[in-house]
This record gives structure tokens, C-alpha cells and sequence, in this order.
């Protein structure tokens, strides 16, 4: 499986975040360590696994989205 390593400010980049929220705001609250990010040879860099976040973040976001009640029955997820 290859994967896809980005430093904070690649990442900032490619979320359109501050890389300071990032680091104070994401990293252990959403982004976990071993899930989300490494940190290469124990040291202090972070490299952030796009793949993962990639996917937690629409599966964040699904699971926010308000269920709606349809005539139907039927539920819509908005």
C-alpha cells in the first residue's frame, strides 16, 4: 500500500488551514498520531498520512449532515 506522507505545510496547503491550527488545534484532538500522522525515527517532525485524512475527513462530514425526513419515509441525508 503506498502511501502518501505530507509535512504540516504541504497539508495546510492541501486542507486550506493554518498550519499553526493544525498543530494546535487538529493534531491529537482529530488527526491522532499512528492513524493520521507519524513521527519518522521518534523525532520531533510530523508527517501527516493523506490517504487517512483524506478519508476521515468525508466520513466526518457524512456523519454531521442532518438527517431529513422525507414524505416518503425515506431519509435524506442533508
Amino acid at each position: 500500500m503506498n502511501q502518501t506522507y505530507l509535512t504540516t505545510d504541504q497539508l495546510a496547503d492541501r486542507i486550506h488551514y493554518d498550519a499553526r491550527t493544525i498543530r494546535t488545534r487538529l493534531k491529537d484532538a482529530v488527526l491522532l498520531e499512528g492513524v493520521h500522522y507519524i513521527r519518522p525515527f521518534g523525532g520531533r517532525k510530523l508527517l501527516f498520512i493523506w490517504e487517512a485524512i483524506q478519508r476521515d475527513i468525508a466520513t466526518a462530514s457524512a456523519a454531521r449532515a442532518p438527517l431529513i425526513p422525507m414524505a416518503s419515509g425515506a431519509i435524506a441525508h442533508g
